[in-house]
């Protein structure tokens, strides 16, 4: 089906969820030629205040929103339910930036997929990792062939905290942080590796690690999933990916990416910003240092781009998305590829409950694969009764945890709060 486009400007867009949505909704400038026209949320004090200071149309039934007369939408609601509020909006004929995790089961990623295709309208996943400065000079020195052919990538998402403020912007048992497998939120560690290396992934095994009893975090959380995972992913070039991500010590963020001809990371110490390139050029004519330590220029865009959030990524999600919709052609970040790195996550799960056995990351590209997975609805959120047939997996790898009394008793304090 032909891609809807939009001649008119400003692109006027809708926004679902003002805890991230804000920064979506603050980032919609006549200088990408968006316009804020709506904002939706459950939290009524808060969508009225910000309806009041941003000047724009306020709604708290997300179907009320969508017939306001808008172009797009941005999904910043809980992780685990973009899907069904991108399959509305594309029935409704709007364009959709959705932010992670693209869908939560595969029947979810086998409709989402064909919703879009069906609707004709532009669809972006909002991850916002591969357009970080030091990751956009990754991937444009791995274009231009400095490290030669991808062989092997590392990407770290390491996001540590104190417990009240985990508690803080987790109110409640079944808030999706304190049960999300440890595999789903995956999509910044291997956006960026693919975004570097233009592969995608294939198979995938992976390995959660449990809170340990010390961690004085864990004391005073009422979670019910792990702390950590690590996935190994197997790339459709031979290539192969190692993902760390979440509550581990020793906040930060890291790409490495070695090619057959060299190695291409950000700093782990200093400024992570700063990139590091090392070429031992074996067998061949000198012609540049062994190893080069910089501080990369803004691609473009560099006075308002620096001020944005995540070192310019969310300022350049804004962008491509206002882009696609203009040129009415999909983004890089297309639905396949954001199905495909949320598949990573709950195959990623399957393994781990399997012992770590590899599962396969189907692609979604092809119909008579998508066939095989269209009523798969293998779900861990607790709050959602298991499908008929299906055994409704732990979120843990230690089982179905309970949180103590001690948990509960110093969370709710700070959920009064």
């Amino acid at each position: 089906m032909p891609t809807k486009t939009i001649r008119h400007q400003p692109i006027r867009i809708g926004v679902l969820g003002l805890r991230r949505g804000l920064t979506y909704a603050r980032g919609a400038s006549e200088a990408l030629g968006l316009k804020l026209v709506a904002l939706c949320d459950v939290q009524t004090d808060r969508l009225q205040a910000l309806g009041r200071e941003l000047g724009v149309a306020t709604y708290e039934d997300y179907d009320r929103m969508l017939e306001h007369d808008l172009d797009a939408v941005v999904l910043a609601n809980y992780f685990h339910q973009h899907a069904p509020f991108a399959i509305k909006a594309l029935r409704a004929g709007k364009h959709v930036m959705s932010e992670t995790a693209a869908c939560f089961t595969m029947a979810e990623g086998v409709a989402l997929v064909e919703a879009v295709e069906q609707s004709g309208c532009i669809y972006q996943f909002a991850e916002n990792y591969p357009y970080m400065l030091q990751n956009l000079e990754l991937s444009r020195r791995f274009r231009q062939g400095a490290v030669g052919e991808f062989v092997y990538g590392e990407a770290e998402y390491v996001h540590p905290g104190p417990a009240d403020f985990w508690n803080e912007i987790s109110p409640g048992v079944d808030h999706w942080r304190n049960w999300l497998p440890s595999t789903y939120y995956c999509t910044h560690t291997l956006a960026a590796l693919m975004h570097i290396t233009r592969t995608l992934p294939v198979k995938v095994n992976a390995f959660s690690l449990p809170y340990r009893a010390d961690d004085p975090v864990f004391a005073r959380r009422p979670v019910r999933n792990d702390a950590c995972s690590m996935i190994t992913v197997r790339m459709d070039n031979g290539g192969v990916c190692k993902l760390l991500q979440y509550f581990l010590r020793g906040h930060g963020n890291f790409v490495r990416v070695h090619g057959s001809r060299g190695l291409l990371e950000n700093l782990r110490t200093g400024d992570p910003r700063m990139v590091r390139l090392v070429r031992e050029q074996y067998h061949e004519r000198p012609t540049t240092p062994v190893e080069q330590i910089y501080l990369p220029d803004w691609p473009r865009e560099h006075a308002v781009a620096a001020t944005a959030g995540h070192s310019g990524g969310d300022y350049f999600v804004n962008q491509h998305f206002a882009s696609a919709i203009r040129a009415g052609r999909q983004p890089w970040l297309d639905v396949y590829r954001g199905v495909a790195m949320s598949l990573v996550g709950i195959q990623g799960w399957r393994s781990v409950l399997a012992d770590s056995a590899p599962f396969e990351i189907p692609d979604f590209r092809k119909k008579a694969v998508r066939d095989r997975y269209r009523d798969d609805h293998w779900n861990p959120d607790p709050t959602v009764p298991a499908a008929a047939g299906e055994t409704k997996p732990p979120c843990s790898l230690l089982g179905d945890i309970k949180p103590t009394k001690a948990q509960l008793a110093h969370a709710r304090k700070i959920w009064r709060q």
